[in-house]
């Protein structure tokens, strides 16, 4: 694992790579509102995924100080322009601008994950939600989407689901939509973070082309 300092104009976000040999792409995680690089879920379907050939790149969308004010939190435009910028910085790196790139977002990072998605096109090669917002993406955004699109809800996410639904019939790209049965939003019944973890790491395998 290494230490990483992402750019975004005069403000630096903190971050940590893993590169398992011979990736064959990386995937950027979207925390959700209120959380950061250090989300133990997040961190656990990481773990997955370089389990299965995967690099991951998981770093701070906000600072500690812009993380205090609830709204910034919601502030999809922010939240994107700094995947984007960790994007940017991936294709500087030596290491990884030769590597494919996915996101995996959760809550409103999803909505970020997609809103970057749609701006960067064939550039971006598969998504991941969990229990996420891509309903706060925007339609138009959402009807911009190429990258293939999996959707993770909690069965038991109320209000959520609907949310899903919503966004769901407006992507044009390749598209699923999975419900994990009895989870709630944070997926904390035993379970159902490690079947997210999984259809995640389904996902990514294939549209990465790993040979299993």
């Amino acid at each position: 694992m290494s230490e990483v300092l992402i750019q975004d104009g005069a403000v630096q976000l903190n971050g940590e790579l893993v590169l398992p040999s011979s990736a064959a792409g990386i995937v950027l995680f979207a925390h959700g509102s209120g959380s950061s690089r250090f989300s133990p879920r997040n961190t656990y379907v990481a773990k997955v995924l370089q389990d299965h050939g995967v690099g991951t790149l998981l770093f701070d969308l906000l600072t500690q100080e812009e993380d205090r004010d609830y709204a910034t939190r919601f502030d999809i435009e922010l939240l994107t322009r700094r995947l984007l910028a960790a994007t940017s910085w991936l294709k500087d790196e030596p290491e990884t601008h030769s590597l494919q790139v996915a996101y995996f977002g959760a809550s409103t990072g999803a909505a970020a994950a997609l809103q970057a998605a749609a701006k960067l096109g064939n550039k971006i090669i598969a998504v991941v939600s969990r229990g996420g917002r891509p309903d706060l993406a925007g339609e138009q955004a959402l009807r911009q989407v190429n990258a293939p699109t999996l959707l993770l809800v909690g069965g038991a996410d109320y209000g959520v689901i609907e949310l899903n639904q919503q966004a769901y019939s407006l992507l044009n790209c390749e598209k699923q939509l999975t419900l994990i049965s009895g989870a709630t939003h944070l997926f904390e019944e035993p379970g159902t973070l490690e079947q997210v973890a999984r259809h995640a790491a389904d996902w990514f395998v294939q549209h990465f082309n790993i040979q299993k």
